[in-house]
Parts: structure tokens; C-alpha cells; sequence
């Protein structure tokens, strides 16, 4: 017993880990196209951002329910070691699309390591299919595509309104509005990614015989997990911002504020009915209908074409690293801490790259580090140049 309740204990601290990667892997989310329009600084964006995350961790346990039992059978002999490699998997995984500023899914790495290393360690009957293809893979496939055409038509509606007035008179109202819509992606996020690790937590207190099976998360892992991802928010993911903000499209006031209410909107109904869904992909598709929403802008496909290519090798390559994982953690004692050291001198090499073009506060909006355009991009651009000062 002394083993396993030392082993659970290194896998909250692993689930924290994850969860402050989660954090500043998805600050972009809510605060890229503020931070793009100049509706607020850098620092205050992600410390607002940061506060909301720990309120919507609060708010609600549904998502938390789909983590811990609903895509792992926690009755199928799943050991808190399978939940370390999983974790590890997903990890490591965010820390190489945030070294390449893909705005890739925080959620989807945590479920594609799950389901790897429990399908190694005992076989796919420990994985819910009816769960993963109900809860995860249709809302990944339908959330990006409904947030986006939802942006898509708020945003011409937008414009259209406000066609009869200047820029100058609107831009006011429109920073208060996407300050407020920013806020509120901010608090959808924190009832939707900080319910996964929550999940967790709860599914390896389940497997050492802690909590019972179907618990609700107990109230000192809903604070911590709030605590994680609202510091790994506040630390805030640059790289990732500068792509949301800056790589898929040149946004201006009204698309930021459209495309943050769609995004909101699609999280929070989402979190109300325990769809796990990725907030990225959202955010991300409603970045993209504000983009073909305004009528001259031009959405940067080559930038969105990696961005695609990432979400649908999030869950293989998640799921692989943990199976490798996962096998090694079998081994007993000394196969978990190889894992451990593996994990620490891999996060510690992504680091040591990410330190050879830094991107912070103080130039993620710099002109010039956007992505270079690309062929589709350069063919629409030369038959619906955008208009001044876009």
C-alpha cells in the first residue's frame, strides 16, 4: 500500500505538470485576438485570464465525470502507473507543439495518452469506445466547424451594423466588448481544461482504492488543479499566442470580439453537457470564420494547414509516447523512474530550443514574425487585396 499511495502521489504531481502546460499552452485561446487588437497589454490579458481559469474550475465537475469515468473502464485493472505514462505522453506533447507555436489540443494529448497507455497495459477493453467517438471525437470534428461558422456570421453581421460608422467612433465599445467576451472564454476555459486533470486526479484516487468509483472530484483537487493551470496561464504561451493572434489572420476589433463570443459560447454549452471537447480547435475555428467573415481579409491557409495536421496527430502521437511509456512503467520501480527522468531531460531539451528564438510579452506582436504566406494565401490576396489599414 505504501508503494501505490507513493505512486498516486507522484501522479497528482505529474496531473499538476500536465495541467501548467495546459494553462500556457491554451492562454492563446482566450486572449490572442485581444492581445492582437491592442485591446489590452500583454501582461494585464493573461493575469485577467489567469483569475477566470481558477473561477471556472469551480463551476461545474460534468467534464471531470467524462475524465475519470468515462473514456477509461476504471474497473478494468487500470494501475496509476498506466495514468503516469499517460500524462507523460500528453506532456510532451504539448511541449513540442508549444516549441513550434501550433496551437494543437491541450485535451486531446491528455486523451490520446490515456487511451495509449491503458490499450498497452490492459488492452483495449479498458477503453470506453462508445465514450471517445460520443464525447471526444464528434465534438472535436463538430465544435471547430459550428464555432466557426458561428463567427463567420456574427462577424459580417457586425461589420454590416456598424457599416455607417467610423472605425474611430466603434473602437471603443468594441474593446470593452472584446475584453468582456475575453473574459468570458477565459472562465469557459476554466470549466473545461481544468475539469480534465481534475478527472485525472479523481480516476488515480479510484484506482489506489482512495475514493470511490463515480466520486466527485474532492474539493483539494478541484483548488489545486484551478491553481495549476491558472499559473501556467498567467506565465502565458507566447509562441502560441503570437500564431492565434498574428499567424491565421489579421484581426481587427469587431472579429476579435465576434470570435471570442462564438468560441465562448460553443465552451460553455459544451462544458454544461460534459462534452470534453478541445477549446483550442474551437478558438481556432472561430479565429478562422472571423478571418473569411471580413470582407477583404485573408485567412492564412498554410498557417491553418498545420494547424489541422497537428490536431489530427495529437491523439496517435500522444498515444504512442505513452504506450513507449507505459511498457517501460510496467517494468516496476526502476521502469518508473526511468520514465521520470526520460519525461524530465526531455521537457528540459525543449526548453533549452525554445531559448534560441525567445517570443514573450514584449514581442509577440512584433511585425514580421508572422508566418510566411502561402500559395493559396498570395493567389486570394492578389484578387481581393484587404482594404487600407487592415
Amino acid at each position: 500500500m505504501e508503494h501505490i499511495t507513493l505512486l498516486i502521489g507522484i501522479v497528482i504531481v505529474t496531473a499538476l505538470v500536465f495541467d501548467f502546460t495546459n494553462g500556457f499552452h491554451d492562454t492563446a485561446n482566450a486572449m490572442a485576438t485581444t492581445i492582437s487588437t491592442g485591446a489590452l497589454g500583454p501582461r494585464v490579458a493573461v493575469a485577467m485570464s489567469a483569475v477566470l481559469n481558477l473561477v471556472g474550475a469551480f463551476l461545474s465537475v460534468e467534464v471531470a465525470k467524462t475524465i475519470s469515468g468515462g473514456i477509461i473502464d476504471e474497473g478494468s485493472g487500470i494501475q496509476p502507473e498506466v495514468i503516469f505514462a499517460g500524462l507523460v505522453g500528453a506532456i510532451l506533447w504539448n511541449l513540442v507543439t508549444w516549441l513550434a507555436g501550433l496551437p494543437s489540443s491541450s485535451s486531446h494529448a491528455l486523451f490520446g495518452g490515456l487511451i495509449g497507455a491503458t490499450v498497452v497495459s490492459v488492452g483495449l477493453d479498458g477503453v470506453n469506445g462508445d465514450a471517445i467517438v460520443m464525447k471526444v471525437l464528434i465534438p472535436a470534428v463538430a465544435a471547430p466547424i459550428v464555432a466557426g461558422i458561428a463567427t463567420l456570421a456574427a462577424t459580417r453581421l457586425t461589420y454590416r451594423l456598424g457599416r455607417d460608422r467610423s472605425p474611430e467612433d466603434t473602437a471603443k465599445g468594441y474593446r470593452a466588448g472584446q475584453i468582456a467576451s475575453a473574459a468570458l472564454v477565459s472562465l469557459a476555459h476554466g470549466t473545461n481544461d481544468a475539469q480534465k486533470t481534475m478527472g485525472v486526479i479523481t480516476l488515480a484516487l479510484v484506482t489506489g482504492n482512495v475514493v470511490a468509483p463515480d466520486s466527485d472530484p474532492p474539493l483539494w483537487v478541484i483548488v489545486s488543479a484551478g491553481l495549476a493551470i491558472a499559473l501556467g496561464t498567467y506565465l502565458g504561451g507566447w509562441r502560441i499566442i503570437r500564431t492565434m493572434g498574428k499567424g491565421i489572420t489579421d484581426i481587427q476589433p469587431p472579429q476579435g470580439f465576434a470570435a471570442q463570443t462564438g468560441a465562448a459560447t460553443v465552451i460553455l454549452a459544451s462544458s454544461h453537457i460534459g462534452f470534453a471537447l478541445s477549446t483550442t480547435q474551437v478558438c481556432s475555428g472561430a479565429v478562422m470564420g472571423a478571418g473569411v467573415g471580413r470582407k477583404g481579409a485573408v485567412v492564412r491557409w498554410s498557417t491553418a494547414g498545420r494547424m489541422v495536421v497537428a490536431w489530427v496527430l495529437t491523439l496517435p502521437a500522444a498515444g504512442l509516447v505513452a504506450g513507449a511509456a507505459a511498457l517501460l512503467a510496467d517494468q516496476g520501480n526502476a521502469g518508473i523512474t526511468a520514465v521520470a527522468v526520460l519525461a524530465v531531460l526531455a521537457c528540459g531539451a525543449i526548453w533549452m530550443l525554445s531559448r534560441r528564438k525567445p517570443v514573450d510579452h514584449t514581442n509577440v506582436n512584433e511585425v514580421g514574425t508572422q508566418e510566411p504566406v502561402g500559395a493559396v494565401t498570395a493567389a486570394l490576396r492578389s484578387v481581393a487585396p484587404p482594404p487600407a489599414g487592415a
